[in-house]
């Protein structure tokens, strides 16, 4: 079974849908704290630095007009899926300010190595020799630089739910590498096949701003 997509993605979209025109949406704002419009029927919810209105129950999803070159909750299907799941089951809890890898959250030993490969080694080859480009992808998503490897930078995915990109780039001896820390309140709504798609909807993200 190929880790992350076939757990999630093979689901039918359908299922997620029929989920969330079944809730209720004042229980959805108490539970994640995302603001709804009962006169438009839209919930309005944060995502990677763009606001974004969701129609309720049709799920039609439009951001709000920004600088953002592109907008992955309308671009990509698994960030759509995502979501979807995250305003029917998830919670929005504070981060105590702590970053955790991903190893270090539940079930992230058992799902480690997919987790390598398809998102640290992903990263760390396709930037880890291309620091600039990185670095320029990463600002124009308005991310917050960071002191840390050879370039790091600090992105918010959700409200209040902050991801960190650390580069160590490679040279004659040594291959590129990566990490990606999640702050500790992600564990709190998204399984270790969430955050392994978490990874691969920034990844894309940055790879679309080359």
């Amino acid at each position: 079974m190929e880790y992350a997509k076939d757990s999630k993605e093979r689901m039918p979209y359908e299922h997620y849908m029929e989920a969330f025109q079944s809730c209720n949406p004042q229980e959805v704002c108490d539970r994640t704290g995302v603001s709804y419009d009962a006169e438009n029927k839209s919930f309005q919810l944060k995502f990677m630095g763009s606001l974004y209105n969701i129609s309720y129950p049709d799920y039609e999803i439009t951001h709000v007009e920004d600088s953002f070159a592109h907008h992955p909750l309308e671009e990509m299907h698994s960030a759509k899926i995502l979501i979807a799941r995250y305003l029917t089951e998830g919670s929005k809890v504070l981060s105590t300010g702590k970053f955790l890898t991903y190893r270090e959250m539940p079930w992230g030993e058992v799902y480690f190595k997919q987790f390598q490969g398809r998102c640290l080694m992903r990263l760390a080859f396709g930037f880890g020799n291309k620091i600039d480009k990185f670095a320029k992808a990463m600002e124009e998503m308005n991310a917050v630089k960071l002191d840390k490897g050879d370039a790091s930078y600090e992105l918010e995915f959700l409200d209040g739910m902050k991801l960190q990109f650390i580069l160590w780039e490679g040279d004659d001896e040594f291959p590129p590498s990566s990490q990606i820390l999640f702050s500790d309140n992600f564990a709190i709504s998204f399984s270790a096949e969430d955050r392994a798609v978490i990874g691969d909807i920034t990844i894309g993200t940055l790879k679309a701003y080359q």
